[in-house]
């Protein structure tokens, strides 16, 4: 069983992303464990790129204040070895195909084998040029997580039989940031993601209420949350540990 699949074998999955390094790697590492404890099933974290595309005013923030701090990818690398001292729980990185590109990448990819970091993400790689990076991927055993959107309608099946890990699903138009509602049927998405791959989903973008999530991870096998951890993180800095494994406790709750 692949690690990230443990992530959905009990029940419908909560998974937290959180910004590498905003206020500092001490502080994400702490906020890791933190949504660990708390019931997190797997952790999307973000190593922050200059021109984050798919992000929305919260997360975008978070990674300029983590540049500005220092952050490398490298140093990225260094808290997950850390992590990965205690932390078992399925961990993927959420980053640009840019970020990946000038590392070079067959040494970041062999280097997320090594450190145990089960999936990438790249929200700006469209399906047709994902072979840039997949056959790497499959050589090193870390999963190329792919994204659906509302627009995708008849490429979903197509990028869903060819789907690894778990199927990320895009639940509103435009960038990250919780939003008030989400109209999207992802009921009707989850049924042709259903016909062409046995690979759970789990369906981000715009959720942050404990209502929000167990709506979408009804429909789907889990719900992701990104925007909402951030907005903790930048209001409490240091001290958002506490207030992040809280806020994870009523969101996992939410899905039991």
């Amino acid at each position: 069983m692949s690690n990230i699949k443990k992530a959905f074998a009990n029940g419908k999955a909560f998974i937290a992303f959180i910004t590498c390094g905003d206020p500092d790697l001490a502080t994400t590492a702490a906020v890791v464990r933190a949504a660990v404890e708390n019931g997190a099933d797997l952790i999307e974290l973000g190593i922050p790129f200059s021109d984050p595309t798919a992000e929305g005013p919260v997360i975008q923030s978070a990674s300029y204040r983590a540049l500005a701090g220092g952050v490398t990818t490298d140093k990225i690398f260094g808290l997950v070895k850390e992590l990965r001292a205690d932390v078992e729980t399925p961990l993927v990185f959420m980053t640009y195909a840019n970020v990946v590109f000038s590392y070079g990448a067959e040494k970041f990819i062999s280097s997320c084998k090594e450190l145990g970091v089960d999936g990438l993400i790249l929200p700006d790689l469209p399906f047709e040029e994902k072979g840039e990076f997949d056959g790497l991927c499959k050589q090193y055993g870390v999963d190329l997580i792919s994204l659906v959107a509302p627009t995708s309608e008849n490429r979903i099946a197509m990028i869903a039989k060819e789907a690894e890990g778990f199927l990320y699903i895009v639940s509103s138009l435009g960038v990250t940031g919780t939003r008030k509602e989400i109209n999207t049927d992802v009921a009707a998405i989850v049924d042709v993601v259903r016909k062409n791959t046995q690979i759970p989903c789990a369906v981000g973008f715009g959720i942050s209420t404990p209502e929000q999530a167990k709506k979408m991870a009804e429909a789907s096998d889990g719900a992701i949350v990104g925007s909402a951890i951030v907005k903790l993180l930048a209001k409490y800095g240091k001290e958002s540990p506490r207030y992040v494994g809280e806020y994870v406790k009523m969101m996992k709750d939410a899905l039991r």
